[in-house]
């Protein structure tokens, strides 16, 4: 998330290198690369190779929400399941944390669902 804010904070068709968001979000570089390579093959973020070229957001930042870079990793969609791994448990038959973990998983994934990059910009 903190490679898209800062490539949000670019002015309009500026690039910005792998390696200087890396410095900047302290980040291992291999890693944010491969990380940005998938968001660009998803369309959230647009690259351009050589001089001047690097990465920049595909998409306006109020338009990203956390729940769409977040799902192919996490992988919500998976968290059905009763989170004590119980076969049996369901709303019908809840396990012992059922109801609580409703609740949490329900308030995260809105709450991913509702905040966009741009939240993450500090107004300054």
């Amino acid at each position: 998330m903190n490679a898209l804010v800062e490539l949000a904070k670019l002015p309009d068709g500026k690039y910005e290198g792998v390696a200087s968001i890396a410095r900047r979000i302290n980040a291992p570089q291999n890693y944010l690369a491969k990380l940005l390579q998938n968001l660009s093959s998803r369309k959230y973020v647009s690259s351009q190779k050589g001089i001047g070229g690097g990465f920049r957001l595909g998409k306006d930042p109020h338009k990203i929400t956390l729940y769409e870079i977040a799902e192919p990793i996490d992988n919500f969609s998976m968290w059905n399941g009763c989170a004590l791994g119980l076969k049996k448990c369901s709303d019908n038959k809840p396990c012992p944390i059922h109801d609580k973990w409703k609740v949490i998983k329900e308030a995260y994934i809105g709450f991913l669902k509702m905040t966009t990059i741009a939240d993450l910009i500090k107004k300054e």
